[in-house]
C-alpha cells in the first residue's frame, strides 16, 4: 500500500488544482493555457538566462559558460513540449537559437577570439549572426507563410 502524501505535497497539489480551476474558468475556445508545470520551468529558465547574462556583463567567464548549459537545455525542452502548437514551437525555437547565438558571442568574448578577423571586416563574433538569422527565418516562416495559411490555428 502507498503512503499518504506529505503535507507539502498535498498543499502543492491543492495549489495546482486551484490554478487549474482559475485557468478553466477564464479559458475560452480561442485561448491557450500553459500548464503550471511548464510555467514553472519557463520561470526557472528566465533565472538561468539572467545569471548567464549577468555573468557575461560582470566578466565572470566560468559562471557565464556554465549557465549556458541549463539555459539552452531548458529552452530546447520548452520548445519540445510546445511542439503541438506551431506558433509556440517557432517562437520557442527562435529563443533557443537566440540563446545559442548569444552564448557563442559571450564565449568568443571570454576566450578573446571575438575580434579576430575571418575575412575583410568579418570577425568571429559575427558568426553569431548565423543562429540570429536562423531565428529570424523561423519567425519569418511563421508570420509570412504558416500563419496566413492557417488563420484558425494557434
Amino acid at each position: 500500500m502507498g503512503q499518504p502524501p506529505s503535507a507539502a505535497a498535498a498543499s502543492e497539489q491543492q495549489e495546482q488544482v486551484h490554478h487549474l480551476r482559475i485557468l478553466s474558468a477564464t479559458a475560452s475556445s480561442d485561448s491557450y493555457t500553459i500548464p503550471l508545470q511548464f510555467r514553472k520551468m519557463e520561470n526557472l529558465h528566465i533565472v538561468f538566462w539572467l545569471f548567464k547574462d549577468i555573468a557575461w556583463c560582470m566578466g565572470f567567464s566560468w559562471l557565464g559558460i556554465i549557465m549556458i548549459i541549463p539555459t539552452l537545455i531548458i529552452s530546447i525542452v520548452i520548445a519540445y513540449r510546445t511542439r503541438m502548437y506551431v506558433s509556440e514551437l517557432c517562437h520557442n525555437l527562435a529563443i533557443s537559437v537566440w540563446i545559442s547565438a548569444n552564448s557563442y558571442w559571450m564565449v568568443s568574448e571570454f576566450l578573446h577570439f571575438d575580434t579576430k578577423i575571418i575575412v575583410g571586416d568579418f570577425t568571429y563574433k559575427h558568426l553569431a549572426l548565423i543562429p540570429f538569422i536562423a531565428g529570424i527565418l523561423l519567425l519569418g516562416f511563421y508570420y509570412l507563410i504558416w500563419k496566413p495559411k492557417n488563420k484558425t490555428h494557434f
